[in-house]
């Protein structure tokens, strides 16, 4: 069902030479360019402050409804995807590999489009994951379409805030197989309409960058 999704509290210190595309300005309560698609329930997206820096919060029950934004990024000048989150819980009673238990309490999409196959459209789940160890990466359960990334896992601390940084561009050369150099969207959700179960996740601001 969430395969139908793909049609940082502060940005750290930059070099002079080193290139940002901005995609989530959260810190500044803004939403511009997102928009809302629901699969089973709403989740509900509210700014908080947070360490007196305004983050996205997620509260999901029983839900998935998602963010998307639309934005062409060129891989070969900012392959580096940068950006934090926190969750309250794990999602334990669950199996990440199977339709039963595909839900996380966070994740960051990264989606390539197929203009004419849309069958063909990729994703890449940057996921906070409940069961799994981190760097673990699996097929998701709807489709080999879209590979998940276990960012963070079942080691992972609560309630504390991390930073990340992935090179997107190795990340789905080493997944897919292929020499991807453009994507054309990204996504955050935050959803456990499949375990029915209840989840508080937060995202700090999101964006791109050259190194």
């Amino acid at each position: 069902m969430q395969y139908l999704f793909l049609i940082l509290l502060t940005l750290p210190s930059a070099s002079l030479s080193d290139t940002l595309i901005p995609i989530g300005d959260f810190s500044n309560k803004s939403l511009s360019g997102w928009t809302e698609k629901e699969f089973d329930g709403i989740t509900q997206y509210g700014f908080v402050s947070s360490n007196d820096k305004f983050v996205l919060k997620a509260d999901s029950n029983k839900s998935a409804s998602g963010l998307f934004k639309e934005i062409r990024i060129d891989l070969n000048k900012t392959p580096y995807l940068n950006w934090s989150w926190q969750i309250s819980n794990t999602l334990t009673s669950i199996n990440e590999e199977t339709k039963e238990g595909d839900d996380y309490p966070a994740r960051i999409y990264i989606v390539q489009k197929h203009d004419f196959l849309f069958w063909k459209t990729k994703a890449l789940n940057y996921v906070w994951s409940s069961n799994q160890k981190i760097h673990s990466n699996w097929d998701n359960a709807y489709t080999s379409q879209a590979k998940m990334y276990a960012v963070r896992g079942k080691e992972s601390k609560l309630n504390q805030w991390y930073h990340e940084k992935r090179n997107v561009k190795e990340d789905l050369k080493k997944l897919f197989g292929e020499d991807i150099t453009y994507i054309d969207a990204v996504a955050i959700m935050t959803d456990t309409d499949n375990s029915e179960l209840k989840v508080n996740a937060f995202y700090g601001d999101i964006f791109f960058s050259s190194n």
